[in-house]
């Protein structure tokens, strides 16, 4: 069966066609920027050199559109038509506690999915567009709704609930929820996998640092603990998110500046992160550069990241009493050697080494740590598409 995973983001859209057969990728790509200056769809089909189709994507339904078309066009496509598509398996950021599991999609989904709207205003949006386009091209097609919350549906409640009264939990389901999951999922497993240990018997905390970023901490298998909440907003600081802050800001800035709690909100889930901190942008590439220039808000920004994901490593470390392996995924943690070398330089307590000139490989799976190093550190590139895939085929 020919499978296309569709991965829409708060700015990208990822996506693979798969052969389940063989879990080959027939094509992929990933159409960036969306929504900004300069988007465009970074194609590669199997066996053939990427290609880059520049094209303006104001918004997500323009994004899938442009990927249908490059998999069915006669040069570069792979596929004659959309009916050797067998099924599209969506990524879902929130399903609340609705959905533990992957589903197929129908408008009882579609509805419970748009009643987690206000959980992830970014995402689950976005994850509609995506179905709904696919839905108009592909009418006879099955979808699947593969959740990010379904892996850290293992933590136990002393890490999932707040300390607010317990009947906000009881009637709104007000707790710790998690994101990130099929990638904290697939990247903790194949870091036992490359390290050869059993992964029932490995500490692993896993850093997925993109424009989103969480880091998880997964013992034995298991989701323990992760720094999203919620929403995706809690935790690190992100591209354009705050990650987490004193509550009492949100009416502090309220009162100063006249703007109502969804005007406060939407300022920290748009227009905080990095990108309120530096004034130039979410994109790392682009602060990167400007910190080589000698822009300060720029370093400010990286650092204050940085300085974060540390932070989470520790805890986490504590919460699992000990850690094996520290994994970094995504875009920047796969892609930035600069960034995961200021995050290792502060944990040599925990006895972590780093190869510098390891380090310096980027987007293939490495272990970037010594051989003395205690704990073991490594790139493992993500694969949400093949896991989604994967339940995708469990479910038709």
């Amino acid at each position: 069966m020919k499978i296309l995973v569709i991965n829409c983001g708060s700015s990208s859209l990822k996506f693979q066609l798969i052969d389940s057969e063989d879990d080959r990728v027939l094509a992929k790509g990933l159409c960036e920027r969306i929504g900004m200056e300069g988007s465009r769809l970074v194609y590669t089909k199997a066996g053939c050199d990427k290609i880059v189709i520049e094209s303006e994507m104001p918004e997500h339904t323009k994004a899938v559109r442009l990927v249908i078309n490059t998999l069915t066009d006669e040069e570069n496509g792979v596929i004659k038509s959309l009916n050797d598509i067998d099924a599209v398996g969506h990524r879902i950021v929130h399903g609340g506690e609705k959905f533990s599991k992957s589903v197929l999609v129908d408008e009882d989904v579609i509805k419970a999915i748009e009643e987690c709207n206000d959980l992830a205003p970014l995402h689950n949006p976005a994850n509609l567009i995506g179905i709904r386009a696919c839905q108009e091209l592909m009418p006879d097609t099955k979808m699947v709704a593969v959740f990010d919350t379904a892996f850290h549906q293992t933590m136990p409640s002393k890490a999932f609930l707040y300390g607010i009264p317990y009947d906000y939990y009881e009637k709104y389901k007000v707790r710790r929820y998690g994101f990130h999951g099929t990638s904290h999922s697939y990247v903790s497993d194949r870091t036992a996998k490359i390290l050869e240990k059993p992964y029932d018997k490995l500490k692993t905390i896993v850093c997925h640092l993109g424009n989103g970023a969480s880091i998880s901490a997964v013992k034995d298998g298991n989701s323990v603990d992760t720094s999203m909440g919620l929403t995706p907003l809690e935790g690190l600081i992100m591209g354009t998110r705050s990650g987490s802050i004193d509550p009492a800001i949100i009416e502090f800035i309220s009162n100063k500046v006249n703007k109502s709690i969804k005007e406060v909100m939407d300022v920290l889930n748009k227009k905080s992160g990095v990108l309120g901190l530096s004034g130039i942008g979410s994109d790392f590439r682009d602060l990167m550069a400007a910190m080589d220039q000698g822009n300060e808000q720029a370093r400010i920004a990286i650092d204050c990241f940085c300085y974060q994901v540390v932070r989470y490593i520790g805890a986490y470390a504590a919460v699992m009493n000990g850690v094996d392996a520290i994994a970094f995924t995504a875009g920047l943690g796969e892609n930035n050697s600069y960034i995961r070398e200021q995050i290792c330089s502060y944990l040599t307590y925990l006895g972590v080494e780093i190869d510098s000139e390891k380090n310096k490989i980027n987007g293939t799976e490495t272990v970037i740590s010594t051989d003395a190093s205690k704990v073991k550190v490594l790139v493992v590139p993500t694969n949400e598409e093949l896991k989604i895939a994967k339940e995708t085929l469990q479910l038709i």
